[in-house]
């Protein structure tokens, strides 16, 4: 008797705690993402071709993909791996942007047919930089090529471990393409480069301002038309038969990514930019909400 006393004496003067179990609490941004995962998936489902995309957080290094390490097609979007290219010589000094020369007529090919019509205009390397990435102009764009060369594309791809990022030929070689010789990439190496472009990385500061201020300047596409016309899209899109990709960075208040959206075996041309557009108006309001959401989701706009 007096030994069970005695341990409760102890217990008391110990100040025994009782444990309550806590309520569990949802994971609101999970919710959030799973919302998000079934959008997508119904944009896939929906369309008759084959679809990957590759998201990057520029805030966080987090990506969201499906298919995001499978090649496809690049149509115009190779030449975002052009201009990285171009920006990275110049800051090695093997190239001056900005010393005009005479235009080859050798290298004028079909597109936009704006250097075409322009007979022998002398351009810097840099004017052929803005009207590869503001009017997609093929020539223009194998002018770059040509300087900067094929091979050293390749090798400064694999040197970011863009190992699915293959630049095979010029603009418009239909016997190259004939051949196999296609310009492909994964989503994931696009996003990965578009990341590289954001951050400077292995850029000069001026080199880096730069290439995202000729990237600024490149046409609408369809990710252009999923985020508000308020909202800064720096973006190429590309088109070839039955292929439609898009690439870009969103700047996205509190919460700026790097997208893209590739897809093949299209039956129409024109579903694949709509399903464009509805990825990236998808993965828009979900990174918009992530940035302007506190913790428990509430929309608060921050100073």
């Amino acid at each position: 008797m007096l030994k069970l006393l005695a341990a409760r004496l102890c217990v008391l003067a110990c100040g025994a705690v009782t444990l309550v179990a806590q309520p569990s609490r949802p994971n609101l941004q999970a919710e959030l993402r799973a919302g998000l995962d079934r959008k997508l998936s119904a944009i896939v489902e929906s369309l008759d071709g084959v679809v990957g995309y590759a998201a990057l957080d520029l805030t966080t290094g987090e990506e969201i993909g499906r298919l995001e390490r499978q090649e496809f097609p690049t149509a115009s979007t190779i030449k975002l791996a052009v201009l990285y290219e171009l920006f990275r010589q110049a800051d090695e000094g093997r190239l001056a942007l900005d010393t005009p020369a005479p235009l080859d007529r050798s290298f004028v090919v079909g597109g936009t047919g704006i250097l075409r019509a322009m007979g022998t205009p002398s351009l810097t390397l840099r004017d052929h930089a803005v009207l590869m990435m503001a009017l997609s102009d093929n020539t223009a764009t194998n002018v770059l090529i040509e300087r900067v060369g094929i091979p050293a594309v390749a090798a400064r791809m694999r040197s970011l471990g863009l190992n699915g990022l293959r630049l095979r030929r010029k603009m418009m070689d239909s016997a190259a393409a004939a051949r196999g010789d296609e310009n492909v990439a994964t989503p994931d190496d696009i996003v990965r480069l578009l990341g590289a472009l954001h951050a400077g990385e292995g850029l000069e500061p001026e080199s880096k301002a730069g290439a995202l201020k000729i990237l600024e300047v490149g046409a609408g596409g369809q990710i252009r038309r999923g985020v508000p016309s308020t909202v800064a899209v720096l973006n190429k899109p590309g088109d070839l038969e039955g292929v439609r990709v898009d690439a870009a960075i969103v700047r996205a208040e509190h919460r700026p990514y790097a997208l893209a959206v590739m897809t093949t075996y299209l039956r129409e041309e024109d579903e694949g930019e709509r399903a464009i557009t509805a990825v990236s108006r998808a993965f828009y309001e979900y990174y918009s909400r992530l940035g302007f959401g506190s913790e428990y989701g509430r929309q608060i706009r921050r100073p």
